[in-house]
């Protein structure tokens, strides 16, 4: 079953090109801490500034890595079904354990197109599908009955990442939804209160900087000790809010910079955190003993 805390891994850059040895090494910082699985190819990684021979160079590096140390789950979903469906082939072929479709942005479908979608890349491809909710970035929201109606219709699709900021449509995708179903936290400030209502773990943005703290905090909630969750969930809520401080990945990137683990670099339009954000987030990596 899907579960556990899973890293939407960063993609770093030097030169105008992918730092490979920048990855490897935040592969292995993920191995050593104990993250339970890592996303590529998410919206933190800067997906839709990579071409298309720069997304593949970069599964096939990443794979290899973590060669099946822990779970990999591949972005593969886009506005295009055909592309979609294309991509979800690959990262079967590549040897992803899971596939994260997001709900295809700017056209703003209707539930049924929304149905129609997923059921397509369902039936074509034959990989464990998580539908990525996350409204904020696309434009339409997935409703809770449209999610517990796949579920239902596609076996393959085991479970959603749910990034609407919407409890009360989480509530009621745990409460229908069939047995097995895994609902992960998409927005890390609402991990535990997730987690308490029947979540099974998180995809992360906040993992790429504090990786064994957010395995463990979701490891507790895993294990019903909502005592020891809660504190690690006060611990975890300024450098929650820090990842946010402006637009995911700018945070993170510049976080792991001052941690010496990437150079700072993005592409456009993504760019670096205003100074007086620098110094709040310097300030709070100083506060966690990170830098």
């Amino acid at each position: 079953m899907l579960q556990g805390s899973y890293v939407a891994l960063v993609t770093p850059f030097r030169n105008g090109g992918i730092d490979w040895t920048a990855l490897e090494g935040l592969i292995q910082f993920h191995l050593d801490e104990g993250t339970d699985g890592i996303l590529l190819l998410g919206t933190t990684a800067e997906t839709a500034g990579l071409a298309s021979d720069e997304k593949d160079a970069l599964l096939r590096f990443a794979i290899q890595k973590i060669n099946k140390q822990v779970p990999v789950m591949i972005g593969t979903g886009t506005n295009n079904l055909s592309q979609t469906i294309a991509n979800t082939q690959k990262a079967k072929d590549m040897g992803a354990d899971y596939a994260l479709v997001i709900t295809p942005y700017y056209i703003k479908p209707t539930q049924n197109g929304l149905i129609e979608y997923f059921r397509a890349v369902a039936d074509k491809v034959d990989i464990p599908i998580v539908i990525y909710n996350v409204p904020g970035r696309t434009g339409v929201n997935m409703a809770a009955a449209t999610t517990v109606k796949l579920a239902e219709l596609c076996p393959n699709i085991v479970g959603i990442k749910e990034a609407s900021g919407n409890i009360v449509q989480a509530t009621n995708i745990l409460r229908d939804v069939k047995a097995g179903f895994s609902l992960m936290s998409g927005e890390d400030a609402l991990n535990l209160p997730l987690m308490a209502i029947g979540a099974k773990g998180c995809i992360s943005v906040t993992a790429n900087v504090v990786p064994r703290l957010m395995q463990e905090h979701i490891a507790a909630c895993l294990d019903g000790d909502f005592a020891t969750a809660a504190k690690q969930h006060q611990h975890l809520a300024r450098i929650n809010d820090l990842m946010f401080i402006e637009t995911n990945p700018i945070p993170a990137k510049e976080a792991l910079c001052m941690m010496g683990k990437l150079a700072l670099e993005f592409r456009s339009p993504i760019c670096p955190l205003q100074d007086s954000n620098r110094e709040i987030l310097s300030l709070g990596l100083k506060d966690y003993k990170l830098i």
